[in-house]
Formats: structure tokens, C-alpha cells, sequence
């Protein structure tokens, strides 16, 4: 497999969570030999070429900015498509409409693609994009193939919860989260797995009949 300098990579998304990063990182750390050589090529990134050949990360921003700070310096990729005849207008109006590209800082606002950091670990940090990786893992909902599916969910904790300040805080938002991931009101996004019995109270939401709550 083709692998690619880490430094190369241009981001597509202006946000990413720390947490789940310094996590990742923290586990390349632990690895020697084969084993990290497996762990690596188990998550290539998926590239496309933009304007004058550069390459741009579609995913596994939070793999590649791991692997940078465990200070791996390049990355196995699969090349998804090549856009290098585009302008730049073209090529970034290309990558939104194929869900690649995500252009929303972390309180969820939208930005220009002039304001897409360079590198990849340059993202800003976004609680919630984090959250939506805890939740995940707790249960709270499953992982699909669709484009930027961690970012939805992301989008409903941050229109429910107030923005965690602690670890503690944190922490204790994970287990509210995955009762609203598992509640009606998160009905439609990707990965749902259905209601269970959940405390109104845990989660800040009404109790519904089963209908979105909007």
C-alpha cells in the first residue's frame, strides 16, 4: 500500500476531538514493530488530489494527526478520486456536494474554505465532535459508511448540552448523551438504534410519542 508524508495531507474539515486524538495517539505510543505497522495500515486515509496535485484527506483526520504526534511521519491511502484539473472554486464545491468536505468551526457556524487549516492536527478542537466518538463507543448509536456521520451527532449534543469545562464534566455527559442518542428525538441520523427507557431529566428533553422533536 501506498504510503503518503504526513505533512502533505491538506484538511477538509476545520474541527476535530482532542480528546479522541490524544487517545489514539496514546495507543500508536504503546505499539512496536509489527504490531504498529498492522494498526497503521488498518486505517489508511482516503485522499483525492485537488488543484496542482496537492492531496486532501477525506477522513481519518483524527488517525493522521494521531500518528503525528506519536511522530509517524507517513501514512498509508487509498486514492478515492483525482481533482487536480479543477480550480480551486470547482474542487471545493466538488468535495461539499460528495459530502468530503466539512466547513463549520466549533460552535457548529459556517466558514469559508479560505479559513480550512493547512494540516491536518491544525483542526480546532470541538468537545462535541469528541462526545460523538464517546457515545459511539458507549452504544449510543452504530457506525455507518455515511459521510461525516460523526459530525450530525455531534451537532445534537451541541444544540442540547452546555459545552463540558472538566474531564468530570465530560465524563458525565457521555451517559446523558447516549439516552438522547438512543431516544426518539435522535431518530434519522446514521447509525440509530432505536428508543430504550430513559430519564427526561438525564438528558434535558420531553419524552415524546415517538416523533422527531425537531
Amino acid at each position: 500500500m501506498e504510503k503518503l508524508e504526513i505533512d502533505r495531507l491538506r484538511a477538509t474539515q476545520m474541527t476535530h476531538g482532542e480528546r479522541q486524538i490524544r487517545q489514539k495517539s496514546a495507543m500508536y505510543k504503546t505499539l512496536k514493530g509489527h504490531d504498529l505497522e498492522i494498526a497503521i495500515a488498518e486505517k489508511p486515509v482516503p485522499v483525492v488530489f485537488g488543484p496542482d496535485g496537492a492531496p486532501y484527506a477525506i477522513d481519518h483526520h483524527h488517525v493522521a494527526t494521531a500518528l503525528w504526534r506519536a511522530e509517524i511521519r507517513t501514512v498509508p491511502f487509498v486514492l478515492v478520486s483525482d481533482l487536480s484539473s479543477l480550480t480551486l472554486a470547482e474542487f471545493w464545491l466538488t468535495l461539499e456536494n460528495s459530502g468530503w468536505t466539512y466547513p463549520y468551526d466549533p460552535d457548529g457556524r459556517r466558514a469559508s474554505f479560505a479559513q480550512m487549516p493547512t494540516h491536518v492536527w491544525e483542526a480546532a478542537d470541538d468537545e462535541f465532535r469528541s462526545l460523538a466518538a464517546a457515545v459511539r463507543d458507549a452504544g449510543g448509536y452504530e457506525k455507518t459508511d455515511v459521510p461525516l456521520e460523526e459530525f450530525r451527532w455531534a451537532n445534537l449534543f451541541r444544540a442540547t448540552f452546555a459545552r463540558p469545562d472538566s474531564d468530570e464534566q465530560f465524563e458525565a455527559l457521555v451517559d446523558k448523551a447516549v439516552k438522547l442518542a438512543r431516544s426518539p428525538t435522535a431518530l434519522g441520523l446514521p447509525g440509530y438504534v432505536g428508543p430504550q427507557e430513559w430519564a427526561a431529566a438525564d438528558c434535558g428533553q420531553t419524552p415524546s410519542d415517538g416523533s422527531s422533536s425537531g
